[in-house]
Formats: structure tokens, C-alpha cells, sequence
């Protein structure tokens, strides 16, 4: 995989300017201290209620900001009422931002942070800090931080409700990934990807395989088996191009949607991805 996932030139892109992003409130903890992170609080916040968590993780050489206003997640807050952290990873030697997710990507300067502990110390500071819903925390990633959602999930399934992976792949070496509780995941996944191919390579595997890799681990059946659903994600492409596949599971889920035709960033058609990808997750929360 190239080590190019997402190009600085995103932060002009998505936002006229500037890349930076900003603490939203106190922390709770010293890893949180030491690296702020920024949250969408939904409109109404009730603290009496209990509200689902989506932790978005950017991919490598964006930010949260960024990340945010690319997917649109900062309406669906609003929209959806659920909140939304975005923090960042840590800067390479090219100062670009990065997890060290897997064997694929991206701590290509092997400093070796441990971003799953960060990753829990976000949930653990949301939960600190306002009313989340424990059977309902999930992580969003895309590229770079679609491996370190596999990630999390493989290493801190108990808290993880589900995962939504858009462009990155679970470990190719699938006894890394030891979940000790079923995970619901959803790979999402364009045809013509060209940074983290569909069908795999050196050192991830294919769409399919990451999916079938989480079907293994949730007991769910072998068979990856064509819903006849159709989304339409992507306004670059005509028509609902995206086919829903899924393995058969009683607990946890196994999920692929493919962007037939999608890349590596997508044209994303709003707010149709937000709330497609919203609702998925909704529909798996912790028994």
C-alpha cells in the first residue's frame, strides 16, 4: 500500500484552509491531556438521556476536522442526535498525521504509539465527561483510520459495538486479531481503489477476506451472500451503485458494501452516506 492515503491537499479541499483542530472541552484523563481531541455535540444535549458515540478516525495525512467535514459528521450530530469525537493521530517524520493500526498502515517511521489506548482513553473521557450509551459506541474510519477501527475492534471488543471501515482492511495475518466478544463490521469499499486495493495486497487482504476474516471470528456462516440491496454513496457514479453482501451471523455482524467503480475518496452524496452509514450502526448496538 502507498503511504500517499490522504493527501494534505484534502484539508483545502474540504475546508478552504486551514487543517487544525481544537479541544471542545476539559480532559479527563493523561493520554486525552496530552493529545485533545474535538467532539460534535448534538443539538438539545439532555445529560438525563443516553446517547450513542461515534468515533471518527481520520485517515493518514488528514485530521479529525477534517475527516469530520469530509463525511459530513458534524450535521449528523445535529440530525441523528449523536455524538461525535474526531481526534488526531500523531505527526511522522513528514508531518503527516497517522495510527499505528496494522502491518499495512501507517506508522511507517515504526515509533510504535499505541493508538489503542488512546482510542479507549477518548471513549473513556466521553464517558466522563457526558452521557454515553455503553451499548452503543462505534468507530468510523476511513483509510488509514479504517485499519485502526479494525484495530480497536480486534483489541477492545467488549466496548466496541461496531465498526464501519471505509478503504482499509483488518490484519492479513487474521490470528493478530483475538476480539474476546462479537463485533459488528461493515466494510465499505470501492472497486477501483487504487492506494488500498479491493482485492488485496502484500500486506492486507481483500475487501472480502476482511469481511470474511470478521465472519470466522464472530461465528457467523462462511458464505458471503448478495442481499439484492443497492445504495446509491457516490455522486460521481450513476445509478445505486453500491451492492450490500453480508455472512449470516446471531451475533455480531459481517457486512460488505461495494462501490462498484468507487475510489479511494469518494464523491460523497449527502446526507445519504451519513445516514446510511448511521443507520447500520444503529441497528447493531451491544446486547
Amino acid at each position: 500500500m502507498r503511504s500517499s492515503l490522504i493527501p494534505v491537499l484534502l484539508c483545502a479541499a474540504a475546508l478552504g484552509g486551514g487543517c487544525s483542530s481544537s479541544p471542545a472541552k476539559p480532559a479527563s484523563n493523561n493520554l486525552v491531556v496530552a493529545r485533545t481531541y474535538d467532539v460534535d455535540v448534538p443539538a438539545g444535549y439532555d445529560k438525563s438521556k443516553a446517547y450513542p458515540l461515534i468515533v471518527l478516525v481520520h485517515g493518514y495525512g488528514a485530521n479529525g476536522f477534517v475527516q469530520d467535514a469530509l463525511f459530513g459528521f458534524n450535521a449528523l450530530a445535529d440530525a441523528r442526535g449523536v455524538f461525535v469525537a474526531h481526534p488526531d493521530g500523531t505527526l511522522d517524520t513528514t508531518m503527516k498525521r497517522f495510527w499505528n493500526a496494522d502491518d499495512a498502515c501507517c506508522d511507517f517511521g515504526h515509533v510504535g504509539v499505541d493508538d489503542v489506548a488512546y482510542l479507549n482513553a477518548v471513549v473513556d473521557d466521553m464517558e466522563a465527561t457526558f452521557n454515553i450509551d455503553k451499548k452503543r459506541i462505534f468507530f468510523v474510519g476511513h483509510s488509514n483510520g479504517a485499519f485502526m477501527s479494525h484495530r480497536i475492534a480486534c483489541d477492545s471488543a467488549p466496548r466496541v459495538a461496531a465498526i464501519a471501515a471505509l478503504a482499509g482492511d483488518v490484519w492479513k495475518d487474521a490470528s493478530k486479531c483475538n476480539p474476546t466478544a462479537p463485533v459488528a463490521v461493515l466494510q465499505i469499499h470501492g472497486t477501483a481503489d487504487q492506494e488500498v486495493p479491493y482485492n488485496g495486497g502484500a500486506n492486507e487482504p481483500s475487501a472480502p477476506e476482511s469481511v470474511a476474516t470478521w465472519a470466522q471470528k464472530n461465528g457467523c456462516g462462511a458464505d458471503l451472500a448478495d442481499t439484492g440491496t443497492t445504495l446509491d454513496l457516490d455522486n460521481g457514479l450513476a445509478g445505486a451503485e453500491t451492492k450490500v453482501a453480508r455472512h449470516a451471523c446471531t451475533s455480531g455482524a459481517a457486512e460488505l458494501w461495494t462501490v462498484q467503480g468507487g475510489v479511494h475518496v469518494l464523491d460523497f452524496k449527502m446526507p445519504d452516506w451519513g445516514n446510511n452509514v448511521f443507520d447500520w450502526l444503529m441497528q447493531h448496538p451491544k446486547p
